[in-house]
């Protein structure tokens, strides 16, 4: 997005501001969709749960991948079939299972045995995908430190499943997110080719791999093509996995590159030396994915000049509130504007309105 089109843009909705362009969330769903060929891509909808988001997605026929009754509210006030969602929340309360098959959600996720005896009392009505775990110290956010059975362990809990009368439909797994080495896919789709394996000489019909989300997306440096990224994947699946369903979670793929936020500086301060920038939108706002995501999004000004040591801070009182610390930037005046890009994945999604400031509204753009 340039910045003659934000400056239109912010003097009619003012910031902080995001801006999420339909064009670019549709063309991330359909390049993602060409890279995976043949697989159901259920959206992970707790990278960002906005409306519109899931609008837009349901246009383009995307599932939907939920995690809790509220998402699930969300879900059904864009009037989505549940036959097109899956709950892959791997701990959950007894009536968040109710609450899920009122609604007609079938698939669950567990991954131990506490889990799986919760759904003894609805076994003929669900089907469960067992969640393995696989550790990748190496990706943003490694999601198998609190969810996961180890590899070696899940044959069992299927199998317990299976004693119980259980219908286990197949495996899921999650990389980690921002995961920028595809091999750990195949190392994951390894394993599962030996469960599948086991289960089918017990007499275990497995249908279904769920490859999880974590498909990185360009912040600070560059990332694979997402074809060049997914061709061994799509290569390891048709060799092995070609009569199972596959299907996915991306959540940030499809969300973080769809969303630009636009913010002011409201003052500014010349500390030790060091200019001192606060802006109207901080930590405790979109940039709360700097916390629990562990993100660092491409800044972009509109100004030249010699440059000096800086600092960006957001706007509540609270000193933890500081975005970024000896960076380099032109002198900057108050009210100037910063266009941050790749903040729709888990920004607003954590936003709050801590200290009375109102979180970033969005505005959908073409």
């Amino acid at each position: 997005m340039d910045f003659l089109r934000v400056r239109e843009l912010v003097a009619e909705h003012g910031t902080p501001t995001l801006f999420l362009s339909k064009s670019r969330l549709k063309d991330n769903y359909r390049t993602l969709s060409e890279a995976l060929p043949g697989v159901d891509l259920y959206y992970a909808v707790k990278s960002n749960a906005h409306p519109q988001i899931l609008s837009i997605l349901d246009s383009q026929n995307s599932f939907f991948d939920v995690c809790s009754n509220g998402e699930i509210d969300l879900i059904k006030q864009q009037g989505i079939s549940a036959t097109r969602c899956i709950h892959t929340h791997p701990i959950k309360r007894d009536n968040d299972i109710r609450y899920a098959l009122k609604y007609g959600i079938t698939v669950f996720v567990v991954d131990n045995e506490d889990e799986l005896l919760k759904f003894l009392p609805y076994r003929e009505n669900v089907e469960l995908l067992v969640r393995m775990s696989i550790q990748n110290p190496g990706c943003l956010v490694n999601l198998s430190h609190k969810f996961g059975v180890a590899p070696e362990e899940t044959f069992k809990l299927i199998r317990k499943a299976h004693e119980l009368g259980i219908r286990v439909k197949g495996i899921s797994f999650h990389t980690g997110s921002q995961n920028e080495s595809s091999l750990k896919y195949i190392e994951a789709l390894e394993y599962c080719r030996d469960i599948c394996t086991k289960a089918a000489l017990e007499g275990i019909n497995l249908e279904v791999i769920d490859i999880g989300g974590g498909f990185p997306i360009k912040y600070l440096s560059p990332v694979l093509p997402m074809a060049a990224f997914c061709q061994p994947i799509n290569d390891y699946l048709s060799r092995y996995f070609s009569n199972y369903r596959i299907i996915a979670e991306p959540g940030r793929i499809l969300s973080g590159p769809s969303m630009s936020l636009a913010t002011r500086i409201m003052g500014r301060s010349l500390r030790n030396g060091v200019w001192w920038y606060y802006l109207d939108e901080g930590v405790y706002g979109s940039f709360s994915g700097k916390v629990y995501d562990h993100a660092d999004y491409p800044m972009f000004v509109a100004k030249e000049g010699p440059r000096y040591n800086s600092v960006l801070a957001g706007p509540t009182c609270d000193s933890i509130d500081v975005l970024y610390e000896n960076i380099s930037l032109p002198l900057m005046e108050i009210g100037d504007l910063l266009l941050f890009e790749s903040m729709g994945a888990y920004t607003t999604a954590s936003a709050s309105e801590f200290n009375g400031f109102e979180k970033a509204k969005v505005v959908v753009v073409e």
